[in-house]
């Protein structure tokens, strides 16, 4: 059944609403009791960390800020400090480990009226515990105040990880550092950064200058930014893993040092995206020689135990052309290009092996022949991860989780690494490290990234830490709509560019008109979008397309509504209905003057079009009135029909709502 249908059924079987209460906690506890009166703030707080841990002391510093921000307490003020009533918040943990794959990030949290204790065994244990208690901060008429609760905690999963394409469009540091927070926030912790692309090698080689010189169009990072990334991220418990993808997606490569690749250059950057065909020729010894000397000089500026080689979508065309590579694979008994890939992974996790790091690639890289000690990242289905699995290899999922396919945060949710009923053997089932979101850069700007990344993998962040038996849907976006505020106290742009980019295309005093369509669309799923229009690294990103949302709160309230009234036929409801749906019909008659003087919403005409039909069709619905007859039910299908048609690489998606209102008019 289709996840959207899935979840219009929840709710007209009335989900219950006792949802609505629990606090907006994203991941979920893996346990969690309600113990009465909570822990109330004044301007007296004091915070002792018992256990030695300068980052720590960092974390504490910056949760103490946020809390006032969110608070407006003067924390610091002393002269305006109650001494009378000082309000503690303890701290206890034994160890400091080094930011690794699977360390201890346990934690226990006992929030009383007197005190606030807070304990794990590590320090970024202790870390995990402190977003907790800032998502849990509560205010009434008296004070800002943490809700009584008795919470132990751990993750399901040791790799919880956001991969970011820093190439195909520049993301500045900005970006990466305050997208390094939000991960903190939602206590994921591993950040994938995909350096090397077609269409731009985005770090600095002092090796080999020419790769960032000539393959960056001058944007990169330097090797200090790098020092800088990586030192933010393990003061938040974030450990950063580099792609150096290879051989395939090599274009920039080729710019600077031409003779790695497998034909004659020269080369230029890819501008248009997609499988290109420069690939790196393995059959030369040189190729090894350059690639030890740089992965030599990237092991040293990240510290991390794993280094990531992508290996993906390899298509092989020039290695079938070079007479030189087949006369290799003849000499070295290769029968196919797979098998080459697979002689080329292998030298490369030699090289990787005596720099005490260890291999990541993609799903194509799977082969028999390769160490176990690899890590094979999913991508293209989960048979690759289950094979790999019970072959003895890492595994992690991120097939499921690409949420730069405009997929809603329910299907992201749904997806586990582990469901039930998976064909993993019991013994294998360790194998499976976690999983990672993939934000690749085709379709995304500087401007857009946070509202393509978040709130949704905050609901994938909870997939891989809580309890697998936690995957109440209706539940999750009434805590994700709460989270996605919250996630903005730590810099994030995903609520306020919503809104910039609405002011640019009609004005400050317009964006009302606009928005109220927009809040109602979402962007088309899947890589329908490349069909619509040929993209480039040049192309644009501010379209009506680029602003709305992959999961359209306003317009599922709407079908929540309409799903209630036919349920309950509650006169309440729908007298909210009828308001919304007539301000639909007004607010068509205002984007028909705005489209006169604004040409960048012509595109988006249709949609509104649609919606102002579909608003007199959901009026008609509930009107006493209309006849519902064969006629009126044949020209509705149409209507809805029609709406739910990709329009301006956007779906308007109230059309289940309407569709609910129509079926079941009398």
């Amino acid at each position: 059944m289709h996840y959207r249908l899935l979840f219009l059924i929840l709710i007209l079987l009335n989900y219950p609403l006792s949802a609505q209460q629990r606090p907006a906690l994203m991941p979920w506890p893996q346990q969690i009791q309600k113990i009465g009166a909570g822990f109330r703030l004044n301007e007296n707080l004091q915070i002792k960390i018992n256990g030695n841990s300068e980052r720590l002391e960092r974390y504490v510093a910056r949760f103490k800020q946020r809390l006032a921000r969110r608070t407006t307490l003067f924390f610091d003020d002393t002269a305006l400090a109650n001494k009378k009533e000082p309000r503690l918040i303890q701290i206890k943990f034994t160890q400091t480990p080094d930011v690794q794959l699977d360390v201890d990030e346990s934690y226990q949290l006992l929030i009383l009226p007197a005190k606030v204790t807070l304990t794990a065994t590590t320090d970024i244990g202790i870390m995990r515990g402190l977003e907790t208690l800032l998502q849990l901060l509560t205010a009434d008429d008296k004070s800002y105040f943490f809700p009584g609760y008795e919470i132990k905690d751990k993750p399901r999963f040791v790799w919880r990880g956001l991969l970011l394409d820093v190439c195909r469009h520049w993301m500045p540091k900005e970006v990466v550092l305050r997208n390094l927070d939000a991960l903190a926030a939602v206590k994921m912790n591993v950040l994938h950064l995909h350096l090397t692309e077609d269409q731009g090698f985005r770090i600095e080689s002092k090796v080999y200058p020419a790769l960032h010189e000539l393959g960056s169009d001058g944007h990169y990072f330097t090797q200090q930014d790098i020092r800088e990334i990586v030192a933010y991220a393990a003061d938040r418990g974030i450990r950063v893993v580099p792609e150096f993808d290879m051989p395939g997606h090599a274009t920039s490569w080729f710019v600077g040092y031409p003779e790695l690749a497998s034909a004659p250059g020269p080369y230029e950057l890819a501008r248009t995206f997609g499988v290109k065909d420069p690939t790196m020729d393995p059959s030369k010894p040189e190729t090894y020689e350059f690639l030890k000397n740089f992965l030599t000089e990237m092991a040293g500026l990240f510290p991390d135990e794993f280094i990531h080689i992508g290996g993906d979508e390899n298509n092989g065309k020039q290695w079938s052309a070079n007479e030189d590579i087949q006369a290799f694979m003849a000499e070295k008994r290769l029968a196919s290009n797979h098998e080459l890939q697979a002689y080329f992974n292998r030298r490369l996790a030699a090289i990787l092996t005596r720099l005490n790091k260890r291999l990541v690639g993609w799903d194509e890289i799977l082969d028999e022949r390769l160490p176990k000690s690899i890590v094979i990242q999913s991508w293209r289905g989960k048979q690759a991860l289950v094979d790999a699995a019970n072959a003895g290899y890492d595994v992690l999922l991120s097939n499921g989780y690409y949420i730069d396919l405009f997929q809603p945060a329910a299907y992201h949710y749904l997806n586990d690494p582990l469901p039930a009923g998976v064909p993993i053997e019991p013994q294998a089932r360790a194998h499976v490290l976690g999983g990672e979101a993939t934000m690749w850069a085709e379709l995304i700007s500087p401007e857009t990234v946070d509202g393509r990344i978040w709130p949704r993998t905050a609901a994938i962040a909870e997939r891989l830490w809580s309890p697998a038996a936690v995957k109440d849907v209706e539940d999750m976006y009434s805590r994700l709509r709460r989270v996605a505020v919250q996630l903005e106290n730590v810099g994030l742009q995903h609520l306020k560019n919503y809104e910039m980019m609405m002011r640019r295309l009609v004005g400050e005093e317009n964006v009302p008109v606009l928005r109220t369509l927009v809040d109602l669309l979402e962007p088309v799923e899947g890589y329908k979008r490349h069909g619509a229009r040929k993209y480039t690294v040049f192309s644009p990103l501010t379209r009506v397309v680029d602003i709305a949302r992959s999961d359209a709160f306003e317009a599922m309230d709407f079908n929540k509504l309409a799903g209630s009234y036919v349920a309950n036929h509650d006169m309440t409801t729908k007298e909210e209905l009828k308001a919304l749906l007539l301000t639909w019909v007004e607010n068509h008659k205002q984007m028909k003057t705005l489209a006169r003087h604004y040409p960048a919403i012509a595109e988006v005409m249709p949609l509104s079009e649609d919606m102002w039909r579909l608003a007199i069709l959901g009026l008609q619905a509930m009107s006493n009135t209309t006849v519902h007859d064969a006629e009126w039910r044949a020209s509705a299908e149409k209507a809805l029909n029609d709406a739910a048609m990709i329009k301006a690489e956007c779906e308007l998606k109230v059309v289940e709502g309407i569709r609910v209102l129509v079926e079941a008019a009398q």
